[in-house]
């Protein structure tokens, strides 16, 4: 499915983190290192989680530090909400684990060419953070 979406040109960087064994620990940072050279086009950007039906949380706290291609760093905190208040994951599920597309930010340009550098931390209290498998990043051109 990936290979359909990235033939149609649609998909400008996807990549996944995966954490061994199913554990996300603070010091070990979901890092994307990406060169950009279109800063015309809009572009969706969204994270993907991928954690097990187990995971003690409805949520998940980041740390998010980008680097941009001058030199010049951001950093942020995020919260993104994995389940309903009444308990259903979002996302689609196989089995006990389950996968959730999160769009973070609609209709961005990038505004400089170059190579960008994008770090993920789990902010939870808890280290590890458990029944955590992959995180992963993706950008796609707006429709």
């Amino acid at each position: 499915m990936i290979c359909l979406a990235a033939c149609s040109g649609k998909i400008v960087y996807s990549k996944y983190h995966t954490f061994g064994e199913s554990e996300w620990h603070a010091k070990d940072k979901a890092v994307f290192d990406l060169d950009i050279a279109d800063t015309q086009n809009f572009n969706n950007i969204s994270l993907m989680v991928r954690h097990a039906e187990s995971y003690p949380f409805n949520n998940l706290f980041l740390f998010v530090t980008t680097t941009y291609p001058d030199g010049k760093i951001t950093r942020d905190t995020m919260e993104v909400v994995l389940a309903s208040d009444k308990g259903e994951w979002f996302g689609s599920g196989a089995g006990d684990i389950f996968d959730y597309k999160v769009p973070i930010k609609k209709n961005v340009r990038f505004p400089l060419a170059g190579k960008y550098k994008f770090e993920f931390e789990q902010a939870m209290r808890v280290d590890p953070l458990p029944m955590m498998m992959d995180f992963g990043f993706e950008i796609e051109k707006s429709k």
